[in-house]
């Protein structure tokens, strides 16, 4: 399993690695053109991987981690049915994003099942990835922005959806919102939500004023972490691009869910959106005594119920405050990465 990559992870390291070819033919057999994703990508960048057998649901990243690595090509329960239709009362597919070095299954093997319980269509594919390598998300953020778009169309062509709404965590927020706000994927996408979302990049504790300041030290920082960790910097050529103009554009839903104690993400400011229609729900005016930060957001019970609401917000149920100490999630990511 690979080893940490340390704090530029914008999501946390581990993992598995998936299958191209075995999702490639899965997908044929029912009738789903992959082409498109697989071509979006240039020479010497590996393929998006539809992952395709179902793992069991999990309760924190490092049960994610321990099952994958056996079960590589995993993928959270009832995701990717690409057999599912969509009903009147969820008419929109839900497409999961994970964050970086990571995958579908690590990040979501907890919201996955519960958002295919209450009725979605739920799909994830792992993108980003490098050649050979057993994690996603690493690689340069331009390629994963096409490797996205390419499968939203594949869902649709799948579902018969004229849009979708996409979950993005971590690094997941910033290539969906891309795909959203500079692709065209406004057209075809009802509700977007940024789960940790490094919106306007960060800091790291200082790190990035004194990277930017020293030559050639930004490609330091990618080759300790990844170019897709660095690309998310504050300030960085990609973040200034993706909020030029406004964060948001007319007629897409914007929720972003954010932690005042994001291990992550710093200043917190960083996570929240300023366009029209942005609503932007801090964790701890919701639940004070909740500390969850960046690597537990996605498993707490708390978050998901929350994450529920925003994308069926006629069936809305109150999310059960209770308290979760300051660190939870950082010792099971640490042991994951080194296991």
């Amino acid at each position: 399993m690979e080893q940490p990559r340390g704090v530029w992870g914008w999501g946390r390291s581990q993992l598995g690695r998936a299958v191209p070819l075995k999702a490639l033919a899965c997908a044929a057999a029912i009738g789903v053109a992959l082409a498109p994703v697989a071509a979006a990508e240039p020479a010497g960048y590996r393929p998006p991987v539809v992952p395709t057998d179902p793992g069991p649901v999990q309760t924190d990243h490092l049960a994610a981690a321990r099952y994958i690595k056996d079960n590589p090509d995993a993928v959270p329960l009832g995701v990717n049915d690409f057999e599912c239709t969509p009903t009147a009362g969820h008419p929109r597919p839900v497409i999961l994003v994970h964050g970086t070095d990571s995958s579908a299954y690590s990040d979501y093997a907890g919201i996955g099942p519960r958002l295919v319980s209450a009725g979605f269509c739920v799909f994830a594919l792992n993108y980003g990835g490098a050649p050979g390598a057993d994690t996603y998300g690493t690689e340069d953020m331009r390629v994963s922005f096409a490797q996205l778009a390419a499968f939203v169309e594949n869902v649709r062509t799948a579902t018969g959806a004229a849009k979708v709404d996409l979950v993005g965590f971590s690094q997941g927020a910033n290539v969906s919102r891309y795909y959203v706000n500079k692709l065209g994927g406004a057209a075809k996408v009802g509700t977007w939500v940024g789960l940790a979302s490094p919106s306007y990049g960060g800091v790291m504790y200082g790190l990035v004023p004194v990277g930017q300041a020293v030559p050639g030290m930004m490609d330091v920082y990618a080759k300790v972490t990844s170019k897709a960790a660095v690309q998310q910097a504050q300030g960085e050529p990609i973040m200034v691009e993706l909020n030029a103009g406004g964060d948001t554009v007319p007629g897409v839903r914007y929720v972003t869910v954010g932690s005042r104690v994001d291990e992550m993400i710093q200043p917190f400011e960083n996570i929240a959106l300023h366009g029209p229609g942005a609503q932007n729900l801090v964790l701890q005016d919701l639940c004070a005594d909740n500390l969850t930060g960046h690597f537990n957001l996605v498993y707490d019970p708390f978050v998901q119920q929350l994450l529920l609401n925003v994308l069926d917000p006629q069936r809305a149920v109150p999310p059960v405050c209770e308290p979760v100490a300051l660190g939870t999630g950082i010792p099971q990511v640490i042991i994951a990465g080194n296991s």
